[in-house]
């Protein structure tokens, strides 16, 4: 079985996870009424790869063993593998109305760093790491698991390292050591669709010193082991109007505080164990693929702000006005910028050992930081044209109330060729996007989801070699050494 139905994916979460919600555990979250719309979210990833229209986009097929498998778990080789990549995720993501299905994107990301760094450990320590990265994305390729990472620790005292805590488990930390595997404790936040996959992958978040052993750990666990426990995030969480809020309740992400309260790991699904040295170039690595899964599924979700804008602006009779031409030119420019980014970041990719083709790493984070900097700007522009009625027009109730929806047809009318009820649905789809609970954690998402403003700007300076601009300097201004 290379490739699953959407049915076999969301019945294959039927497992006994352990998963708390709202204070309650959840004993099927395939029943759930609120994690159960992220899951058939997901799901989409499935009903794609199903569609005669997109199966050549999203499946491939596996050189070695000729199955037709997800596009997903493909190796990318070259540029033209990371835009197919790109592609693939632009299309899921229009097809989330603008949230991005996410249940294996992530989760290959991180195979692909692992791969690297493995690779990287093998030939400078004699480890085996390699063999096993190599035969456990095989199983998830040929059981067309779903997967999230785990990569943000707590931290604690932001301070200080992961030994020097006031109580050792702020990072995941190896614990205990048996003949068939190791033991583990601590919490990652942030776990984005952890609720909603078959996988779990934990790789470290940060670089780490000698001192630090312990926590340099990467392992990959099914979402039902024991000891695993998954605290569900209700924020972004569904609405009870399709009216009101005609994205959010069908398409949302979840996220979740997950703990590993001394989870047994077996060795073939230990990928890093104490080699401390190699704990920041792994979170890097999968830093320099998560970022361009980022920027990939940007622009379906700026696209909807553009076209919102236009609508927006003909219902309201402004379209012909000069300031409102400039925000929905900047809103154009704001997504052909992202999009543009973010191809050539995969134009511009290099490949390392063993054969992987990577993202440029200063276009992938430009255009990650151009973004997220210009992200409460675009908003502010759609807001802007919208008009205030985003958050003081009527209800849903209102609406189909007979005494009162004459009233609301007559009054709440603008420009003629569009209706009062699709202005009023207008004005529903940008509160939803902007000025809504799911608004708010779009907005949030867009600063640290795949990391922070900072660090962006951290990893653009890091990465960029300044010395032939000095050299050009030094030239030209005829400075001598």
């Amino acid at each position: 079985m290379a490739l699953r139905s959407a049915e076999q994916y969301i019945e294959s979460l039927r497992d006994g996870r352990t998963v708390y919600y709202r204070g309650e555990q959840v004993k099927d979250v395939t029943t759930h009424p609120d994690i159960r719309v992220a899951i058939e979210h997901a799901a989409g990833d499935y009903q794609l790869a199903e569609d005669p229209r997109y199966k050549d986009l999203m499946t491939y097929q596996d050189p070695e063993t000729g199955e037709i498998s997800s596009r997903y778990f493909k190796i990318p080789r070259n540029a033209e593998d990371l835009l197919k990549r790109h592609e693939m995720i632009l299309t899921g993501t229009r097809a989330g109305h603008g949230v991005v299905p996410i249940i294996k994107e992530i989760g290959t990301d991180a195979i692909f760093a692992l791969y690297i760094i493995a690779k990287k450990m093998d030939d400078q320590l004699g480890s085996h790491y390699f063999e096993r990265v190599q035969k456990y994305h095989q199983y998830c390729r040929q059981n067309d698991l779903s997967m999230a990472t785990a990569q943000t620790d707590v931290k604690g005292d932001r301070g200080l390292r992961p030994s020097e805590q006031e109580h050792p488990d702020y990072y995941v930390r190896i614990v205990d050591e048996t003949k068939d595997g190791i033991i583990v404790r601590g919490a990652k936040v942030h776990t984005t669709s952890a609720v909603a996959v078959n996988e779990i992958l934990v790789i470290p978040t940060r670089a780490l010193g000698e001192g630090d052993k312990n926590y340099a750990v990467a392992f990959a666990i099914p979402a039902n082991t024991k000891g695993l426990k998954m605290i569900v995030s209700p924020f972004g969480s569904v609405p009870p109007s399709d009216f009101h809020h005609p994205v959010s309740t069908h398409h949302r992400l979840m996220e979740s505080l997950t703990i590993f309260d001394d989870v047994f790991v077996p060795w073939e699904r230990v990928f890093m164990k104490g080699e401390w040295q190699f704990a920041g170039p792994l979170a890097t690595t999968f830093v320099q693929f998560h970022r361009f899964t980022a920027i990939s599924y940007k622009p379906p979700l700026c696209e909807l702000f553009v076209g919102a804008a236009e609508l927006m602006a003909e219902a309201n009779g402004v379209k012909k006005a000069s300031h409102i031409r400039e925000k929905i030119t900047q809103l154009i420019s704001y997504t052909e910028t992202v999009r543009a980014l973010t191809r050539a970041s995969a134009y511009e990719c290099r490949v390392v050992d063993p054969g992987i083709a990577v993202p440029d790493t200063i276009i992938t984070n430009i255009a990650k930081y151009y973004f997220a900097s210009h992200y409460h700007q675009a908003v502010s522009w759609l807001q802007d044209i919208a008009g205030g009625l985003l958050v003081t027009g009527p209800s849903e109730e209102d609406w189909l109330n007979p005494e009162t929806r004459p009233y609301i047809q007559k009054y709440l009318g603008g420009a003629k060729e569009i209706s009062t009820e699709n202005r009023l649905k207008l004005f529903n789809l940008i509160r939803d996007l902007t000025a809504s609970d799911f608004g708010g954690y779009h907005e949030v998402l867009a600063i640290h989801a795949e990391g922070s403003l900072e660090a962006q700007k951290i990893t653009i300076y890091r990465e960029y070699d300044t010395k032939p601009c000095i050299e050009f300097v030094k030239r030209v201004a005829q400075i001598r050494d």
